[in-house]
């Protein structure tokens, strides 16, 4: 073999319609999967009979909510820069990124687990649950933080499998994890009877099989870091990237949590009718984001692929199939919800106020895929592209956005809260369009000829 054949070769981008789709359906599977998580917690929990134990559950959820969805940072930025090493085809540095990634998630796991007691205070001063909640919720916290680094470890995994186009593996993954959490807990609650300490010891081994088979995959695709120096993962440089683009994502994921919990807030201040009913509709909006959110996983992969292989028209065609396809989507969605959210409305719940209150405002509901189909799509894309600071940026205009109008149209009450979530979703989108051009000008130059 001659020194031309062992350099990087470029990888252009498959940019039809039909490929995007392909990597974009695994991954929607993946996120429709997750709510069933939950549920079985719940249920099997509720069957002990204990209100306590299911207030513990809730709690520790949102504890692990918080934490790890912030750093679901390091999926993203592994997916985007794996993505670009991988256009350029040069897949030493996409095994570089991977360990500089699972180095990542081994010290932030470790650093939770050290961090655990502070972590439980500042829950519980949040929530002041009753002593017996409390008390089982500090046992659950103290069980499932031990899965910190697995689950850090299997977000650098799936950022990785998915940088590489093989979403399809990813889906394997994220079904191997969820199918393990289920059977375990089933096996551990139900069967042996232990509890809530069974609920959280489940996530752990879930998680501990999940990395394992990660490995065992990436193993088989040849995409496992081995024989790596130190000094090429501990490259400067490189890390000060990866913990820039991490911070980043982490800070617009945070503002997006925020505007989040911010929306509940509003809603549980408007008494508890509102609050019941904003908590059903609110629903449609997560169902339509999982379809959203395959497409933004597609594009992540596409878009940085093409970026590395400096792929100009690949990345336009790409962009152009990322908001055609979310925003056809969104316009679907909000069509089935507008015509069947009726229906899910009394389905969801048998009170009358509730009903009547989630009917009045459930056009504002199904207009949410609509408003977010853009930013869904220029979210992969700007990740992608590894433009977080960007997306960071704009994510903090918009939230500004979204408080403003709430403020300005307080006098209509949920109405006014419903309006400006739908102005918070659209600014997103218009403000990424709007960036949009001037980052690609920096990234592929101008125009040529």
């Amino acid at each position: 073999m001659s020194a031309a054949d062992s350099l990087p070769r470029a990888r252009p981008v498959d940019a039809r319609v039909a490929h995007f789709v392909r990597l974009a359906i695994p991954m929607m599977l993946a996120h429709v999967t997750q709510p069933m998580l939950g549920l079985v917690d719940a249920t099997a929990i509720g069957r002990l009979g204990d209100v306590a134990l299911l207030g513990a559950v809730a709690i520790g959820a949102i504890v692990f909510d918080v934490l790890f969805w912030g750093l679901g940072s390091l999926r993203m930025s592994t997916a985007g820069l794996t993505a670009q090493a991988h256009g350029a085809g040069d897949d030493a540095e996409s095994a570089r990124a991977l360990a500089r990634a699972l180095a990542f998630a081994a010290v932030l796991g470790v650093l939770l687990i050290a961090l655990q007691g502070p972590i439980m205070r500042a829950a519980f001063a949040l929530m002041e649950a009753s002593p017996a909640v409390e008390s089982a919720a500090r046992t659950y916290i103290g069980i499932r933080i031990w899965s910190a680094p697995l689950a850090l470890a299997n977000y650098a995994i799936l950022g990785s499998l998915i940088g590489r186009a093989r979403t399809d593996l990813g889906l394997m993954l994220q079904v191997l994890i969820n199918l393990s959490k289920i059977a375990i807990t089933l096996a551990l609650v139900v069967g042996a009877q232990l509890g809530i300490a069974g609920v959280a010891t489940a996530t752990v081994v879930a998680e501990a099989i999940g990395a394992a088979a990660g490995f065992g995959i990436l193993w088989h695709i040849g995409g496992l870091p081995r024989g790596l120096r130190f000094a090429d993962v501990a490259t400067p440089s490189a890390v000060r990237r990866m913990l820039a683009v991490n911070r980043d994502v982490a800070i617009r994921t945070l503002a997006l949590m925020g505007a989040f919990g911010f929306f509940t807030a509003q809603g549980s201040r408007a008494g508890d009718v509102t609050l019941a009913a904003n908590a059903v509709l609110y629903n449609l909006f997560m169902f339509g984001g999982y379809f959203l959110d395959g497409f933004a996983t597609a594009a992540e992969q596409l878009c940085g692929q093409a970026v590395g292989a400096r792929d100009r028209e690949g990345f336009r065609r790409t962009v152009r199939n990322a908001l055609m396809l979310s925003l056809v989507t969104g316009l679907a969605v909000a069509g089935i919800f507008l015509a069947g959210g009726s229906a899910f409305v009394h389905f969801v719940t048998t009170n009358p106020q509730v009903r009547e209150a989630g009917l009045a405002f459930l056009p504002f509901a199904a207009l949410t895929p609509l408003a977010g189909a853009a930013a869904f799509a220029f979210d992969g894309i700007f990740v992608g592209a590894t433009w977080t600071r960007a997306m960071r940026n704009l994510m903090l205009v918009s939230l500004a956005l979204y408080l403003t109008t709430w403020w300005a149209a307080a006098g209509w009450s949920n109405a006014g809260l419903w309006l400006a979530f739908l102005v918070f979703l659209g600014s997103r989108g218009i403000g990424q369009a709007i960036a949009y051009p001037s980052l690609f000008r920096r990234t592929f130059g101008p125009q040529p000829g």
